[in-house]
């Protein structure tokens, strides 16, 4: 088979399983989210405007882990219920190795006491407090740590 052709091919493999074909030398993005990290931000982006109900999982209003467990769990990974227990569950990761879909934990003297989806750009999906709905927010705080889900 002509070399032009192998190489239709097996572009066309790739995209019908879900891979990338990466030219000579190049190099994938390191900041892209994997499957399921992307899939549970775009979850989270499609509850925009869903209220902030305390304790709430979904599908129609969210506390703040509710959202997170919610948008993973659509994504095929579980999480366990409470921002702390998120925390404790995932890998952390540094602010710079942070990817799209990562969780952002924010830090008290309790402990963790909120969690978000990072979005980019040092923004997040979050449901943030009572009167309040699901929104893309800045992080406005450095006391947040990054975790990835396994």
């Amino acid at each position: 088979m002509p070399v032009r052709i192998t190489r239709a091919l097996s572009a066309l493999t790739l995209a019908a399983v879900g891979g990338t074909m990466l030219a000579p030398g190049a190099v994938p993005d390191a900041h892209a989210a994997p499957a399921a990290a992307g899939k549970a931000l775009n979850v989270a982006a499609s509850k925009r405007g869903a209220p902030y109900q305390w304790g709430a999982i979904g599908p129609h209003r969210f506390d703040c882990s509710g959202l997170t467990l919610y948008s993973y769990k659509r994504a095929g990974k579980k999480l366990p219920r409470t921002a702390q227990a998120q925390y404790n569950k995932t890998r952390r990761v540094g602010r710079s190795e942070r990817r799209k879909g990562d969780l952002v934990f924010f830090h008290g003297r309790g402990g963790v006491y909120h969690v978000g989806i990072y979005a980019g750009k040092n923004k997040i999906w979050h449901s943030p407090k009572s009167g309040s709905w699901v929104k893309l927010d800045r992080i406005w705080t450095g006391s947040v740590s990054y975790g990835r889900v396994r």
